[in-house]
């Protein structure tokens, strides 16, 4: 989409789809960290959990909502203004938290159906939105 203005033309080159899937991220992750905090609790009463490993899960799962909440703010921030660097460093969070994501998915210390679920949505939508980014800073340095 052009726009003139005293004979400039502007190109906006900002990403609906990915502005659009960083909206939808907000809510569902809100929902995942919920989702997993409670399913650690229940994993707490039901089986024998490990204190070590309850505390690394749980610092684990509290490090992925306080890099997730960088990665959107800047994922948003550098989309709207179109500036790579901040979307360079949300792409960069986004590898932090698939790695985290892969965690709760394989390495935790049980996994119950729905940690697979809840994990395999995550990781699409940061695959999705890792796709996006790329494209779109791309567009950036066009």
């Amino acid at each position: 989409m052009a726009l003139t203005r005293r004979g400039k033309s502007s190109l906006v080159r900002s990403s609906v789809p990915l502005q659009i899937l960083l909206y939808i991220n907000v809510p569902y992750y809100v929902f995942y960290f919920v989702a997993t905090l409670l399913m650690i609790i229940y994993k707490c009463q039901v089986f024998s959990y490990p204190d070590s490993n309850l505390a690394l899960d749980l610092g684990l799962l509290f490090l992925m909502a306080i890099l997730e909440s960088v990665r959107l703010y800047l994922g948003t921030m550098g989309n709207l203004t179109e500036e790579e660097l901040p979307l360079g460093f949300s792409l960069f969070f986004t590898a932090g938290n698939v790695m985290l994501s892969v965690y709760f998915l394989i390495w935790e210390t049980y996994i119950l159906r729905a940690d697979v679920i809840i994990n395999a949505i995550l990781l699409t939508l940061y695959g999705l939105e890792a796709v996006l980014e790329l494209f779109t800073i791309a567009a950036f340095f066009r």
